[in-house]
């Protein structure tokens, strides 16, 4: 990814100054995730231009648990994360133009001040909102914007456009005011922030923002974005940007807090499925599509469960699964209760029968619909538990969420997000053409009109259950 900054007119030579770069030496800068590159390919007195270069090490990407998370099996390898304007972008232009961003310039100490004409390119910005929400952002900061969407593949027009853009901004306005609204800006049009959002991300985002923020038409889609859609942290600094700080810190026990205290949706979904492997009496489980174990070792502390299967196809899954569950480390008669299988849930296997119960957590939209059948063969005509705890996203809330434009599914490895009518009709299907009853119980906070977020089915063999 390459952020270039152009500046002409009598005091181009300045920008060396003010980014503490000199324009002679090519630099570079550790990151967490690779390293940054500073360099000018053009320094005269009227003409300097200086260049950002990430150098993003996939690597170190796939050996971070937050980058692997919710992700399909190759995404830690088949990304966009180093070709992108990003978060990482943003810790770059922390670490190589820090001082910079910040005003602070002690050999010219008046030039932090000066207000030159730039000309900035940054390749490439991911947006899926297309130039006109570009545009949207950046014109009412002073601005020109010219975005140049690229293809998927100029070799195969038919595909379409890509959700990237070559953009090059013009205008006019000091370093330490561009950096800051890149830095804001570059993770709100990404939105795949690599860390964790909390309060002291709020603080950064007031502190770069001071002056710009607060004024902007866009301000709120900026704010929630940037904040990773933590509503609590949102409230709290659009009150503050407001300038009501009273209002501010009443929302913080009624916002902030609760939702830090709510459970995570996955969090409550895990406790369904769980209620649900309790109330049937279950002493033997299958965790179909298991991932990275969170489930499994909420099992592990119930001694109902005298034996625990998790299965995945992901090997990377799988070596996550058994350190969160610290394999290793159990004594034997704990570890002989539970085992991690490589496998697929297309083929007949059978080391999938015999138990009590089979869990399938968020799995099913991940496959492609035709082979939907194959899955249920393999699960209620093979393996076929005596119960089958099925989750699945309920389409229908997707309007609850600003990032998820219309069309658009929860997750970029869903093949398919079902409403309730059709996952009732499937699930009644499935059960009447394999000998189950089956029963429906939403996860999450219900709306009226569309639901909870997550729909869950409950199959039991030959009973009847109860909706």
């Amino acid at each position: 990814m390459l952020l270039t900054i152009n500046c002409r007119g009598p005091q181009a030579n300045e920008l060396g100054f003010l980014l503490h770069k000199h324009p002679d030496r090519f630099q570079s800068i550790s990151m967490s995730h690779g390293c940054c590159h500073v360099f000018y390919p053009e320094s005269t007195d009227h003409s300097v231009t200086a260049c950002l270069m990430l150098d993003i090490d996939p690597v170190a990407m796939i050996k971070n648990k937050r980058n692997r998370r919710n992700s399909f099996a190759l995404a830690g390898y088949v990304n966009d994360r180093p070709y992108v304007a990003s978060s990482f972008l943003s810790v770059a232009i922390a670490n190589a133009f820090g001082t910079a961003m910040a005003g602070i310039c002690k050999k010219h100490p008046s030039a932090t001040g000066i207000e030159f004409p730039l000309k900035v390119s940054i390749d490439v910005m991911p947006c899926r909102g297309g130039a006109d929400h570009l545009k949207r952002v950046f014109e009412p900061l002073g601005y020109g914007v010219d975005a140049e969407v690229i293809q998927l593949d100029s070799k195969f027009p038919s595909w379409g456009s890509s959700p990237y853009f070559s953009v090059t901004l013009t205008g006019t306005t000091t370093i330490s005011r561009l950096l800051q609204h890149l830095y804001v800006l570059a993770p709100v049009f990404d939105n795949q922030k690599h860390y964790f959002v909390d309060h002291a991300e709020l603080e950064k985002l007031l502190s770069k923002g001071e002056g710009w923020l607060d004024s902007h038409p866009e301000k709120e889609f900026i704010v929630s974005r940037y904040l990773k859609y933590s509503r609590g942290l949102a409230n709290e600094a659009l009150a503050r940007l407001s300038g009501n700080e009273d209002e501010a810190t009443n929302k913080m026990p009624a916002t902030a807090s609760n939702d830090a205290n709510r459970p995570r949706l996955n969090d409550q979904r895990l406790d369904a499925v769980q209620h649900q492997l309790e109330a049937c009496g279950a002493s033997t489980v299958v965790d179909l599509g298991c991932g990275e174990g969170k489930l499994l070792r909420r099992l592990l502390k119930k001694w109902q469960f005298r034996e625990l299967v998790g299965v995945d196809v992901s090997i990377a899954a799988l070596e996550v699964a058994s350190k969160r569950l610290r394999l290793k480390d159990l004594p034997k008669f704990q570890c002989d209760r539970v085992n991690l299988l490589h496998g697929s849930l297309m083929y007949r296997d059978k080391r999938f029968a015999g138990f009590d119960a089979a869990v399938v957590v968020e799995v099913i939209e991940h496959l492609d619909p035709p082979r939907l059948a194959a899955f249920e063969q393999v699960v209620f005509k093979h393996a076929r538990p005596k119960t089958v705890i099925l989750t699945t996203p309920n389409s229908e809330y997707n309007v609850m969420w600003p990032s998820l434009p219309a069309g658009k599914f929860r997750h970029p490895d869903h093949r398919f997000e079902w409403n309730r009518q059709k996952f009732e009709d499937w699930a009644r299907q499935t059960a009447t053409s394999h000998g189950y009853t089956v029963g429906f119980f939403p996860v999450g906070e219900e709306e009226p009109e569309i639901g909870a977020p997550t729909q869950m089915a409950v199959f039991n063999l030959g009973a009847e259950v109860e909706a």
